[in-house]
């Protein structure tokens, strides 16, 4: 880019060969830039597709303007296909190698009752 401002400015009439072979490596660039952008959208809608029960294929939806839009009301609005999985509570595991089980512990029986000591009298 900064090649074509330079020969712009040096000469009253830029070569034609020069304009032409920047603006091909421009447009490579810039081939490469639209590619990698349609890469990272389309991949994550396809995974998003697949997991909803919908075709994959809808994906390239976000190609054509305002596409993705309809795609986005499309997976929120519709029945999804798929059976929600069980929320599963944690669950520790046990301790390697298995720990022996707690001896048996003799039956609870509560103190006897205690009678406080009296009190002296007061005078």
């Amino acid at each position: 880019m900064h090649q074509l401002a330079l020969l712009l400015l040096q000469q009253d009439q830029p070569d034609s060969t020069q304009v032409m072979g920047i603006f091909a490596a421009i447009m490579a660039v810039y081939a490469v830039v639209i590619l990698v952008a349609l890469v990272a959208v389309i991949l994550p809608t396809w995974f998003i597709c697949k997991k909803a029960g919908f075709s994959p294929w809808l994906s390239l939806l976000v190609i054509v303007p305002l596409g993705g839009l309809v795609l986005l009301y499309v997976l929120a609005f519709a029945e999804w296909k798929v059976v929600p999985a069980p929320v599963q509570a944690w669950m520790p595991q046990p301790p390697y190698p298995p720990q022996p089980p707690y001896p048996p512990q003799p039956p609870y029986t509560p103190p006897p009752p205690t009678i406080p000591p009296s009190l002296p009298p007061q005078v």
